[in-house]
């Protein structure tokens, strides 16, 4: 009865379902956070669950549910990447005893949502902390990190206010700056810190407000030329 190696029997994608159901906003979604979603996903798994004893006297639904989520929120895996909540608890089984354990064990089978970072997908997020090898963002439930060489199509100075900047165009990126970055490398080798690469060199990334400046010099030379 392994807590820990629960057999995780389909994914489908919910992408409106996370927003709107675990965070109570309004349909239509029109958040920035909408590109993010697309690595949300509700999965659905099966395992045995301890209850300890003095869970008994309360719902069983409820009691389960709470145990579900003190063990996988946070749980990371390369199948089911990193598990946000339990949001529900489809069946549970009879409870079975373990000679030497007074708590009961029931099969049980539940909801989550997860989130799985995918090559290639764009991701919204905020710049979480910045160093002079690249900068630490945050694009949900974990950080990735954006090396210097792909923070800008430019060279790099790094400043000891925790600043980069570009030298021939510059831009200046900094904690806090909220940024669109694509996922070029995603690595489990280690489940406990797993790794998230970053690139904003590509057209349409970086800064946001870099975007609005590059996108008002477009507009304004379009006038131009009319």
């Amino acid at each position: 009865f392994c807590l820990k190696s629960p057999k995780f029997v389909y994914k489908v994608a919910k992408a409106d379902y996370f927003l709107h159901k675990i965070l109570g906003s309004p349909k239509p979604l029109k958040s920035k956070c909408l590109t993010n979603l697309k690595m949300f996903y509700e999965i659905k798994a099966k395992s045995h669950v301890r209850v300890p004893p003095n869970l008994l006297k309360e719902d069983i639904n409820h009691a389960i549910l709470n145990r579900l989520n003190e063990t996988f929120e946070g749980y990371i895996s390369q199948d089911v990447g990193f598990v946000v909540i339990v949001t529900d608890v489809l069946k549970i089984g009879e409870g079975v005893i373990i000679p030497g354990d007074g708590a009961p064990y029931y099969y049980t089978e539940f909801k989550m949502i997860t989130f799985i970072p995918e090559l290639q997908e764009v991701a919204l997020g905020k710049i979480t902390d910045i160093t002079n090898f690249g900068a630490f963002i945050n694009i949900g439930p974990v950080d990735g990190m954006i090396h210097v060489s792909q923070t800008m199509d430019d060279f790099i100075n790094f400043s000891k206010t925790k600043v980069l900047t570009g030298k021939e165009s510059k831009k200046t990126l900094k904690v806090g700056d909220d940024c669109r970055a694509r996922i070029i490398a995603v690595s489990y080798n280690d489940t406990e810190n797993p790794k998230i690469g970053l690139t904003m060199r590509q057209v349409g990334l970086g800064c946001l407000k870099w975007i609005e400046e590059d996108i008002k010099k477009g507009e304004a030379k379009r006038a131009k030329a009319k």
